[in-house]
């Protein structure tokens, strides 16, 4: 069982596979969605007990209206159709960013996979999606400045804070990974990875290989990990 229990992975590169490959750029958001599916079993087999992944940045929302609308669409089309696989693998579903900004249909739809799945603790697979670092830490200090005023909470600290993060039921990860070259966690988990190890891959994220992946954990593996001490 890998040492890794908590890993984040941004999933970077699934338009310029498109361009190598001399397909749409939606083509290559579709082969990035096949690659998630494949890094979950390969994850399962290594012991990985959460799964955290970039599938769609606040940032996200400048990009051209279509590819955004397609983006919306495919994340419809996992959620309604890997709901059972989920059942079955009995992997938890938690997606945590800003809501809000998506349209009524696709919560409710967050909502069931995630209440049909609730009950599961063997895997947990959290989707940041519309998820915006910065926005996270704002909203639980607004949350807890709130309750604070009120009475309800008496003292303010780390402990405090991170129990109001969207990511309150996912232990901080031990391991981010990031493909495509680029080497920047992006407003990723930027609270909850001050003691994550880093890998970064050239590889882009629809490439990315079993072998690899489990290179990248047997690496954690040798690493020293002092958080600070």
């Amino acid at each position: 069982m890998s040492k890794a229990q908590s890993v984040g992975i941004i999933m970077d590169g699934n338009r310029r596979y498109a361009q190598k490959n001399g397909i749409t750029t939606l083509e290559g958001h579709k082969a990035g969605y096949a690659k998630l599916k494949e890094l979950l079993s390969w994850a399962e087999e290594a012991g990985v007990r959460y799964v955290t992944v970039y599938a769609f940045s606040t940032e996200n929302w400048k990009r051209d209206p279509g590819e955004v609308a397609y983006l919306m669409d495919l994340f419809r089309f996992a959620l309604q159709n890997e709901i059972q696989t989920f059942i079955d693998r009995k992997t938890r579903v938690q997606v945590i960013g800003d809501r809000s900004r998506l349209s009524t249909d696709l919560q409710k739809m967050i909502e069931n996979a995630e209440k049909k799945t609730a009950h599961f603790s063997e895997m947990t697979l959290a989707i940041a999606f519309s998820y915006g670092g910065r926005a996270e830490i704002v909203d639980a200090c607004s949350r807890v400045a709130e309750k604070y005023k009120n009475g309800e909470i008496e003292k303010i600290d780390e402990t405090v804070l991170s129990e109001h993060m969207w990511t309150a039921q996912i232990p901080d990860p031990d391991l981010i990974i990031r493909t495509s070259g680029e080497v920047r966690l992006s407003n990723f988990l930027p609270w909850q990875s001050v003691y994550g190890e880093l890998a970064f891959t050239k590889t882009l994220w629809p490439d990315l290989t079993k072998e690899e992946f489990i290179d990248i954990l047997n690496d954690f593996e040798k690493r020293s990990r002092r958080k600070g001490k």
